[in-house]
């Protein structure tokens, strides 16, 4: 990694700009049901998004502006991020999903040794 590529990743909002050019286009939101693409309104549930990697950003100077941004992906092949801040001001439906999402992967990943 060259340093003008580290500089770049500095920042949440040169994180997303980077992974929309990988094509990670959806702005998933959180619904009471799951996570929502919102442009074509379709939901998905754990079982359904792989988390392929994120990025942390710690605030230099007000620790609420700690945040993660997560490239995720979904069966179908729509990918998009998911934004969660971390500690005190998490999102409690978005760990929660997302914990589920890498127990999930967890699972699979511990099956495909396993049969191996």
């Amino acid at each position: 990694m060259t340093i003008h590529e580290k500089k770049e990743m500095t920042t949440m909002t040169s994180c997303i700009t980077m992974l929309q050019s990988e094509g990670y286009s959806e702005n998933f939101i959180m619904s009471g049901v799951g996570l929502e693409a919102p442009s074509n309104k379709k939901l998905y549930v754990p079982e359904e998004v792989k988390i392929n990697s994120f990025y942390r950003f710690e605030g230099e100077s007000d620790p609420a502006d700690n945040a993660i941004v997560y490239a995720v992906e979904t069966k179908d092949g729509t990918k998009g991020i998911v934004i969660d801040s971390y500690g005190a001001t998490a999102s409690q439906k978005i760990s929660k999903f997302i914990a589920e999402v890498e127990e999930i992967s967890k699972r699979e990943s511990s099956h495909e040794v396993d049969h191996k």
